[in-house]
């Protein structure tokens, strides 16, 4: 089973998959790319999804993976920063790292997207902007299943122990 845990920043990913690795230690956790990118600025996401990609297109990938973010959350960061007018290249790099995306995203069974929460603060130096408009944008991305690649979708909600135990149920199933 192959997961990936999506959402914008500040919305648990993080607490999610820990919580998860802990009952789930035969999952191999691969970490946010943003880890694995020095790049900033609209590079830096683009950087970050080809990492996400290649990562999950690797011959060598486990079976049994739950990843924080994918290409489609990058995605979904560049498509924000387009409608924020923040970048005038954001559309042509959508287009152009679409089909990377999709062939990623075909390597996933899950995809559980998380939403902001009004229990989780960001501050302004975290861009609450881009925050909402990224949010927005994955969920019109996740509507499209020449994107997702067929995986199934699990949007999760709530505080995180109510979120990990959607998790479990789905994946008892």
């Amino acid at each position: 089973m192959r997961i990936l845990v999506s959402g914008t920043h500040a919305t648990g990913k993080s607490t999610l998959i820990s919580d998860f690795s802990l009952a789930h230690p035969e999952f191999v956790v691969l970490p946010d790319p943003f880890e694995l990118v020095d790049d900033r600025g609209a590079g830096s996401f683009v950087s970050q999804l080809r990492v996400s990609a290649e990562r999950l297109l690797d011959p060598d990938l486990p079976g049994s993976v739950i990843a924080e973010r994918g290409p489609l959350d990058l995605l979904a960061y560049l498509d924000a920063l387009g409608e924020l007018g923040r970048s005038a290249t954001a559309a042509d790099l959508v287009r152009r790292e679409a089909p990377l995306t999709a062939r990623a995203m075909a390597r996933v069974d899950l995809l559980v997207l998380l939403a902001p929460t009004p229990e989780i603060a960001v501050p302004d130096e975290e861009d609450p902007e881009l925050r909402d408009a990224m949010a927005d944008s994955l969920l019109d991305l996740a509507d499209d299943p020449d994107l997702t690649g067929g995986a199934e979708i699990l949007e999760l909600s709530g505080p995180p122990s109510a979120r990990l135990a959607a998790l479990e149920s789905t994946l008892r199933r």
